[in-house]
């Protein structure tokens, strides 16, 4: 039987089965003051008990816009090398090409390879300061998505469909999890540029949930957050008394419209707005870092400067309780190298390398590192074939994520594509996996956050995709 999208036991048996962890939860419960199910919770983004103690707190998602080369940055592959020049072998499948270029010879990596670390993790020299690290990176070399577009790439990345109208994963994770802070926003997304990211606020819309889990877009240039200050000669108290009215008034108006969530969301972030105007300057403020931390981010570099600052504002998110931040590398899809991949992301890999690298020292050295999930990857990889005579197509077959912290055992590699690195084929990840082991890492079940619309039980993996615990640490 099922409730406001909860499963209850159905026998004793079930109850007997249960009850060892429900008690702890229920204590929990007691402790924190608020109700076991989410669903009864008066603020629909308050914090929640997941279902058991995953290790991750919060996530940080480096997202590279545009699809980055895997078989140029972490997924290295001798073979392609000695083949370059000649056309893909007749053992392999033809891919389905976006470009559709025929007969395109392959083309092997000029970059500089590496082993690393103790555990010889493969990293190019495209990413020489994240391969300091690659004892805390578990990358995922056996990825793959539906979407062979960037509009359906973007889209299944972010929601887990390549059609737009589907709640995204950070808006999973704030209804799952709510938020430890409720002065600032649950799922916060931060881009590079003021360039506008392709199916633009739907990769951190909510689709049919309730629109207050969608992300809140922060500016990437000055204050984080426009017009976070009063105007001249209006007090904190007359704000405050211009609000009691304004939800007197929409209270009022929102009682014979309680199934539109647009209009409720609305209204909370007017609440929203007021409380981030105490606590927010103070979050989002980086002036008082030290000078060692900024150059740690690569904040004295101008091609680096960027997205370090973007990386110390993350950081500094989720150490006032933000949930869910996602950093955009190369808003407008700049990472698409159909031509001119050495020129492209040899730019690109150097703008993010030592900003990455900063993150996961700055959070290791504050024991932030064991609670705060980092993910790096784009929407799809590169073919293992040229176009244009120095670009590489989109490849949705077979390319690479990794992920650090929040619980991930650091210094292994999971899965592998063919000796080319076109298809996955060892432990192939479907993006329903990697939302579903997402979620797993922050203790949450993905089959039990259920979401129900017209009917129907919805999932962030549309009932498709398996949590791949083995990532884990012991």
């Amino acid at each position: 039987m099922s409730c406001n999208n909860i499963d209850y036991v159905t026998s004793r048996r079930d109850f007997l089965r249960t009850a060892g962890t429900g008690f702890g939860a229920v204590a929990l419960s007691a402790l924190t003051g608020q109700s076991l199910f989410a669903s009864n919770a008066p603020n629909p983004v308050a914090a929640k008990i997941p279902h058991y103690f995953g290790r991750a707190k919060s996530v940080i998602f480096c997202f590279m816009e545009g699809g980055p080369s895997h078989l140029d940055t972490f997924d290295y592959k001798p073979e392609l090398n000695k083949l370059h020049g000649q056309q893909l072998p007749s053992s392999f499948k033809p891919p389905i090409l976006a470009m559709g270029e025929d007969n395109a010879p392959l083309m092997g990596s000029p970059r500089q390879w590496k082993q690393h670390g103790q555990s010889g993790l493969w990293v190019s020299d495209w990413f020489p300061h994240v391969a300091q690290h690659a004892d805390d990176l578990a990358v995922i070399k056996s990825c793959w998505s539906s979407g062979i577009n960037h509009a359906g790439g973007v889209c299944s990345m972010n929601t887990g469909s390549i059609f737009g109208g589907r709640p995204s994963l950070g808006a999973w994770v704030s209804y799952g999890l709510g938020t430890e802070n409720q002065t600032l926003p649950a799922f916060v997304v931060i881009k590079d540029s003021e360039r506008g990211v392709i199916n633009g606020v739907r990769n951190w819309g909510t689709g049919f949930m309730p629109a207050v889990y969608q992300g809140v877009e922060f500016s990437s240039e000055g204050t984080p957050i426009r017009n976070l200050t009063n105007p001249k000669g209006v007090t904190l108290e007359r704000q405050r008394a211009k609000l009691d009215l304004l939800g007197d008034l929409n209270q009022l108006h929102a009682a014979s419209r309680q199934d539109n969530s647009d209009l409720e969301a609305r209204i909370r972030s007017y609440e929203l707005a007021y409380k981030m105007q105490a606590e927010a300057p103070q979050a989002v403020d980086i002036a008082n870092e030290s000078e060692a931390t900024k150059k740690l981010y690569g904040m004295d570099q101008e091609n680096t400067a960027v997205f370090g600052r973007n990386c110390l504002l993350a950081r500094r998110l989720v150490e006032n309780g933000v949930r869910f931040v996602q950093l955009y590398s190369g808003a407008g899809s700049r990472w698409d190298s159909h031509s001119n991949l050495e020129g492209n992301h040899s730019k690109l890999c150097h703008s993010v390398d030592q900003p990455i690298a900063g993150l996961l020292a700055d959070l290791k050295s504050r024991g932030m590192l064991e609670d705060t999930l980092v993910i790096w990857g784009g929407e799809f990889g590169r073919t293992p074939m040229s176009e244009q005579g120095g670009g590489r197509d989109h490849n949705p077959t077979g390319f690479t994520m990794w992920m650090a912290g929040g619980g991930v055992k650091g210094g292994q590699t999971i899965g592998a594509t063919d000796e080319l690195g076109l298809y996955a084929i060892e432990d192939r990840l479907h993006v329903h996996d990697i939302h579903s082991t997402i979620m797993h890492l922050m203790g949450l079940d993905h089959t039990q956050v259920i979401y129900n619309n017209k009917g129907r039980p919805e999932r962030i993996d549309q009932n498709e995709g398996h949590a791949y615990t083995k990532i884990a640490a012991v």
